[in-house]
């Protein structure tokens, strides 16, 4: 059985480097100000759909992602391990996008990529840790989900077996196809990028990636693959009331970048009554229990 498989990735900022000018004035991150990256859940989530790829002859993996045009680089990484297509959602009205606004987005893409099996993301982005994207397009989209994933046993008579970690342990559950799954990065790690594939697609962009002064213009005409699908609001026919600010109620007030610096230190023998003085100092300062 082969499988129709999106990837729901995200670029965003490094928040180990967030500084002084990490938020702009309207509350929203400033993406430009810090170094961007794959986010590290999206990629263990790349790596589970890319194992069902090769279990199941056929199949593909394209990565969705919503960005300014540099994001397209995220889409890249995604061909260079293995993904065979990818899209860019990529418009002004898209800015300033909350996690309903964002779910609104991607829903509407999926419903315009067609025929999906199944949808994958990572737990949540290190940007916002909300956890909310996968869930809600899932209920946007009217399918069935299953959040903290760790393995995807198998792919069996349009079910999928999927290993999860709950408080306290672990539990398997079944879920039919289509399916939204969201993966923890407790599942394994996405595996290194592929050089013959690196080679293939370096020059892979989306046109608004492009210059007027673009070199290898007549690359893009003889290998029509190395230009990466972008769509507008227009072209996935969403409401431009509900994507981007206009479809955001979460406002962000302030940004910050907490260093915690010790003012005093004391040295501890191994000792029961030293182990029990510190104890009962956190106590009494209600720093435990």
């Amino acid at each position: 059985m082969s499988l129709k498989i999106v990837v729901l990735a995200k670029q965003v900022p490094d928040t180990r480097n967030v500084g002084k000018d990490a938020m702009t004035a309207e509350g929203t991150v400033n993406r430009a100000a810090l170094p961007a990256i794959f986010n590290p859940e999206d990629l263990n989530a790349l790596e589970q759909a890319l194992r069902l790829k090769e279990q199941h002859p056929g199949s593909t993996v394209g990565i969705l992602t919503m960005g300014p045009p540099r994001a397209g680089e995220i889409i890249r990484q995604g061909l260079y391990r293995g993904a065979d297509t990818g899209w860019l959602l990529t418009d002004r009205l898209f800015a300033g996008a909350d996690t309903l606004a964002t779910s609104y987005a991607l829903a509407m893409a999926i419903k315009k990529i067609g025929d999906v099996d199944i949808v994958i993301g990572g737990r949540q982005a290190i940007d916002g840790d909300t956890a909310q994207v996968g869930p809600q397009v899932a209920q946007k989209l009217g399918l069935n989900q299953v959040t903290y994933a760790e393995d995807i046993l198998k792919c069996e008579d349009g079910k999928l077996t999927i290993r999860r970690l709950i408080d306290g342990g672990v539990e398997t559950v079944e879920a039919p196809m289509p399916v939204v799954v969201t993966v923890n990065g407790s599942a394994a790690p996405c595996r290194p990028q592929n050089a013959k594939l690196v080679m293939k697609y370096k020059y892979a962009t989306c046109p608004m990636e492009r210059t007027a002064d673009q070199p290898r213009a007549n690359l893009y005409e003889e290998r029509p693959y190395l230009t990466l699908n972008q769509w507008s609001v227009a072209d996935v026919e969403g409401d431009a009331q509900q994507c981007g600010l206009s479809g955001s109620p979460t406002k962000v007030k302030t940004v910050q970048n907490i260093v915690f610096q010790a003012k005093e230190s004391k040295t501890l023998t191994a000792s029961d009554a030293d182990v029990e003085s510190l104890i009962k100092e956190l106590l009494d300062e209600k720093i435990i229990g």
